[in-house]
């Protein structure tokens, strides 16, 4: 816990457990890291109010990435194929210039592919192509990311 615009304290103290977070990362106080030395971040970063990342996999997250709140990022699995449910693991990738909004669940071996927006409150269990607008239940792509510059 820390004061919200403490950001360059909690990027200090996740450096100094091993995550490789880039400049200008602001991480809000209440999103929690299970192993912070699986979690790379890019530069200009935004992670929202009570995201979780279940890092027993590698989790990346590229640069220009916006997370709002309450976004579970899930690398754990189990074997339901075998009688004692081994836990296992598989990465997450997030490419750059991502924005997931409030309530996203992301499953185990989930990428989503560069400048691609998921909607509120879908549910990511494949992986997501790049400059698409995607949402659902499981999420799908719906329409092509129209970007004015």
């Amino acid at each position: 816990m820390s004061p919200q615009v403490c950001y360059g304290w909690r990027n200090f103290l996740l450096r100094l457990f091993g995550a490789r977070i880039g400049k200008r990362v602001q991480i809000r106080s209440t999103a929690r890291v299970t192993y912070p030395w699986k979690l790379t971040i890019g530069d200009y970063v935004w992670v929202g109010d009570d995201c979780v990342f279940y890092s027993l996999g590698e989790i990346v997250l590229g640069s220009h990435v916006a997370i709002a709140h309450d976004v579970y990022f899930c690398t754990g699995l189990h074997d339901y194929t075998k009688i004692d449910f081994p836990i296992g693991q598989k990465p997450i990738c997030i490419e750059d210039e991502v924005w997931i909004p409030n309530d996203v669940f992301i499953g185990p071996g989930v990428t989503i592919g560069k400048g691609s927006i998921v909607g509120a409150r879908s549910t990511v269990l494949d992986s997501l192509p790049p400059g698409m607008v995607c949402f659902g239940s499981p999420a799908r792509p719906v329409r092509p990311r129209e970007v004015s510059r």
